[in-house]
């Protein structure tokens, strides 16, 4: 320890550690680094000024270390290591670490500061390092009532300037841009420098430059701050300001509040007398400097003075405040007492458990909210009463003895009184509590069981006395009964509950509860219902057996009605559906076989008229019952939605309808009859025409098969058949008419032909259509035969190779037989991707509109274009070229005078003009011409 402050690793230097934290992990501001610039080097220069130099420039005048050395020794005075005196940079470094050695001997850490950014004039490092000098000779030394040295030195800023008005000095950087409280600081050790009532806080830079030049001129304190800087900034640099202040603080804090204007006149020995003087008068001297040292002495007398009377008033001070609270939380607290004894000694009740209730959740809201306050309130009495007697006897005063009945002993009896009280109130709620508690629940257990006998009775009277057993079926009427038996059996069942209640309603008589004569008259009312139920009951028992007698004899009527009216009902539905049936019938036997059994009904319809007058005679029957006891709804079946009146109606229908279908079934034969004849007719016909097609069609066929003769023979004879298929057309059209009269008879079957109309206009056509397109076949092939040049027995196989995988004689192949019936003929189809895709562009050509099968026309066609030669684009362009004399376009002229006039003007109106080199007006361009013939471009 130095001086009162630790350094090193003790805590005075933490203060500068967080600096230097701050200074790594913050950039300078550049208004700050401006600042702090022009204030550290005034700071740099008021201390080198004493060895008779300075620097201008503060990154720069430090590089090579000697300005910093005697820096360093002018703050400390102490002497440092000899500097080396060389220019080289390990110079400069050397000399600059010796400065740092130093600063570090002092207990300083220096953190990111080295000496080679400083020799290199890194100014963030520089003012960095100056600052950490200033906290550590200039305002670390700095103690204020144990404070560190900033805090420090903010308290004595802010106990000099307290009393002058516009001042409150809070920091460092806002605090001091009005320049008031630098004034401050003036005026509170030097009153005749500065006028501070002429001062104002809306004239920041007069403020600022009268303190300034004040300071400049007479404690000797440089200007280190910029007026303009500290007004424009919004937050002035802090290290600045804490700088410039520590100077007003080493200038004046030795003065401490005696005012320079104590001494006197600057004039008090006279200025020439000194200057002329080689020896000033000794006396003259002596004199001068004891006014210093009497008016420092008596000064600092009246202060330790003043000091001693401040404390010792301000303990008694506290004494007597500690007193008069003492007295008034005494007083306080004894009447809160005063007033709650009664509280807790009344023990009146309204003798209900809600009321005890509310009284005990009082008493819990006095020990949860009332209470503890002055449980706090009694403990910091007698704390303070401690802390007041202790106080009295460390400062020599006599013990405080409080006033009449306010002791702490007074206290503490009442409280314990109170206390006591509490305990027996509580005591004594909780009792009634139960006692309360077992009437409430007498109460309780009487209404919950009046209430559930209430609402079991609840509308009972009213059922037992209702007549709804007269508007009831027999089913009903059982469920009614046995519903009435159940409620017997719960009637029983619940006398024993009505005893309970009755028992109830006397122990809380016994017991005195304070609603006695509602539980009374509410057992009473009870008691009375319960006798009058009784009565009801058994009266309604015997209304529904004498009803349970009258239904049931009517029931056994309705359902002997049901059982025979159901079968007879659906007997006369069948009937009357069979008598109205609109049949169809093709043939005798049908009609015949309907008429047959219209004769076996014919015979039953006596036994069902027994049938009838017996269901009739049991709807009379109870008819009769139902008027005698005036039953409603007594006629109602419930066993069947049928009347005697629906049967009546449909038995009348069914012999209204037998006649009927007497006469349909009758007209319906001669029909058939009829309809038999034109059955043969057409199938004697029919019968000679079909085969006749059948085997016309057979021999085109086998014409069609070209296996025998020529081309030219195969035509002839289709030409034969084709002449006498015209022949036979009337035969066809004679069967047409005799068709067009079955078709009117609604003739569908025939059973003496398998023949139809259909099938055989059918095989008519297609008999045309099959030599009309044999013999276009014949033509193209011997149209292709001569145009291609294939003979007669290339023909022949390929028509035997088509023919042998035409299987099922279509005259065409599916994709597969046509495969086949290549491979059969050489070519060479493989089963790999590619093979699959040159069967696909074969079957492109032989199948132009993808129908999916080969006709032989064009498996004619793809097989003699694969045989023989065929002319190619490139024959006709060299055809052309031919024409157009070995010139790539040809002329108008060239195609008029080579080609014939029709042709000529094709070619020319097709022919796109030729762009090549060489063009003349009007050349054509045969050859896109040539490719598009053969569809190898766009043309």
């Amino acid at each position: 320890m130095e001086n009162g402050v630790y350094y090193g690793d003790g805590n005075a230097d933490g203060y500068m550690e967080q600096e230097e934290e701050w200074e790594r992990e913050g950039l300078l501001d550049p208004a700050w680094e401006k600042q702090q610039k022009k204030t550290f080097t005034a700071w740099c220069n008021s201390h080198l000024r004493k060895a008779g130099t300075a620097i201008e420039n503060i990154d720069n005048d430090f590089r090579n270390g000697l300005k910093l050395m005697l820096l360093l020794e002018v703050i400390s005075g102490e002497t440092l290591p000899k500097p080396d005196r060389g220019k080289m940079r390990f110079h400069k470094i050397a000399n600059v670490n010796k400065a740092l050695d130093f600063i570090a001997s002092k207990g300083v850490k220096l953190v990111s500061i080295g000496a080679e950014e400083i020799v290199d004039g890194n100014l963030k490092m520089t003012l960095g390092m100056i600052w950490t000098i200033i906290l550590r000779f200039a305002i670390q030394d700095i103690s204020v009532e144990e404070m560190t040295a900033k805090e420090g030195l903010l308290l004595w800023c802010q106990r000099k300037t307290a009393p002058y008005k516009n001042v409150n000095v809070q920091n460092f950087h806002l605090s001091f841009k009005d320049g008031l409280a630098f004034c401050a600081l003036i005026h509170r050790h030097r009153p005749d420098l500065i006028d501070y009532s002429k001062l104002s806080k809306d004239n920041p830079l007069e403020n600022l430059n009268t303190a300034f030049d004040v300071a400049e001129k007479y404690p000797d304190i440089p200007r280190m701050l910029d007026p303009d800087d500290l007004i424009n900034t919004p937050k002035p640099d802090e290290r600045a300001i804490m700088t410039y202040v520590s100077c007003y603080y080493h200038a004046f804090q030795g003065a401490q509040q005696v005012g320079f204007n104590h001494f006197p006149p600057y004039n008090f020995i006279q200025q020439p007398n000194r200057q002329n003087t080689a020896m000033p008068d000794e006396r003259a001297v002596m004199t001068y400097v004891s006014s210093y040292y009497h008016c420092f002495s008596g000064a600092q007398k009246a202060e330790t003075a003043a000091n001693r009377i401040c404390k010792v008033l301000k303990v008694n001070q506290e004494n007597e405040r500690l007193m008069e609270e003492y007295e008034r939380l005494a007083s306080d607290l004894l009447e809160w007492i005063r007033r709650t004894m009664p509280w807790l000694n009344s023990r009146q009740t309204d003798n209900s458990l809600a009321g005890v209730q509310k009284k005990l959740e009082e008493y819990r809201t006095y020990r949860r909210k009332h209470k503890p306050p002055r449980v706090e309130q009694k403990a910091k009495l007698e704390t303070n009463f401690n802390t007041l007697q202790t106080k009295l006897r460390l400062s020599n005063r006599p013990a405080y003895m409080p006033t009449e009945g306010k002791t702490v002993s007074d206290i503490a009896n009442a409280w314990k009184g109170l206390e006591k009280a509490e305990k027996a109130f509580e005591e004594w709620l909780l009792a009634e509590t139960m006692r309360l508690e077992r009437l409430e629940h007498l109460a309780q257990k009487f209404k919950h069981k009046a209430d559930t006998h209430e609402d079991w009775t609840r509308g009972k009277e009213e059922m037992l006395q209702s007549q709804d057993f007269r508007q009831c079926r027999l089913n009903e009427l059982k469920a009614l009964k046995k519903k009435h038996e159940a409620f017997e059996s719960d009637l029983a069942a619940h006398q024993d509950r009505v005893e309970q209640i009755a028992a109830i309603a006397q122990e809380l008589n016994t017991l005195e509860y304070h609603d006695c004569m509602s539980v009374n008259a509410r057992c009473q009312r009870i008691c009375d219902q319960w006798d009058r139920l009784g009565a009801l009951t058994q009266r309604r028992r015997q209304a529904l057996d004498e009803a349970e007698r009258i239904l049931e004899k009517i029931d056994i009527l309705h359902l002997e009605f049901a059982k025979r009216a159901a079968p007879f009902n659906n007997w006369l539905d069948g009937t009357r559906e069979d008598l109205v049936d609109m049949f169809i019938v093709h043939t005798m036997e049908e009609i015949q076989g309907l008429i047959q059994a219209h004769d076996q009904f014919k015979a039953t319809l006596g036994e069902a008229d027994k049938e009838y007058n017996l269901i009739v005679g049991l709807v009379r029957e109870v008819e009769t019952i139902v008027k005698q006891h005036q039953i409603p709804g007594g006629l109602e079946n419930p066993y069947t939605t049928l009347t005697a009146h629906d049967l009546t109606r449909k038995w009348s229908d069914v012999r209204g309808l037998v006649p009927q279908r007497d006469q349909t079934l009758a007209n319906e034969l001669r029909k058939q009859q009829n309809n038999e004849m034109l059955r043969r007719q057409f199938a004697e016909k029919a019968n000679a025409v079909g085969p006749w097609i059948e085997r016309q069609m057979d021999a085109v066929t086998a014409i069609g098969m070209g296996l025998q003769g020529s081309l030219e023979d195969q035509l002839h004879r289709l030409r034969e058949y084709e002449q006498a298929v015209y022949a036979y057309k009337p035969h066809i059209e004679e069967l047409e008419k005799i068709h067009q009269a079955v078709q009117e008879s609604m003739i569908f079957e025939n059973r003496y032909t398998h023949y139809t109309m259909e099938t055989l206009r059918v095989g008519w056509e297609q008999l045309l259509t099959s030599i009309n397109r044999n013999i276009n076949e014949v033509e193209n092939q011997i149209l292709t035969r001569d145009s291609k040049g294939i003979t007669q027995e290339q023909l022949n196989e390929f028509r035997s190779s088509f023919n042998h995988f035409d299987k099922n004689r279509s005259c065409r192949l599916a994709p597969d037989e046509f495969k086949s019936c290549l491979v059969s003929l050489g070519y060479s189809i493989g089963k790999d991707r590619q093979g699959e895709m040159d069967f696909q562009r074969i079957m492109a050509v032989v199948d132009p509109n993808s129908t999916g099968y080969v006709h032989f026309d064009a498996f004619l066609d793809f097989m003699t274009r694969e045989s023989t030669d065929t002319d190619t684009a490139e024959q006709v362009i060299d055809s052309f070229r031919i024409l157009a004399s070995d010139k790539p376009y040809i002329l108008p002229d060239e195609l008029r005078r080579e080609l014939p006039p029709d042709q000529a003007e094709y070619c020319i109106q097709r022919m796109p003009p030729f762009k090549g080199p060489g063009a003349v007006p009007g050349a054509l361009d045969y050859m896109s011409f040539s490719t598009a013939l053969y569809g190898e471009s766009d043309l």
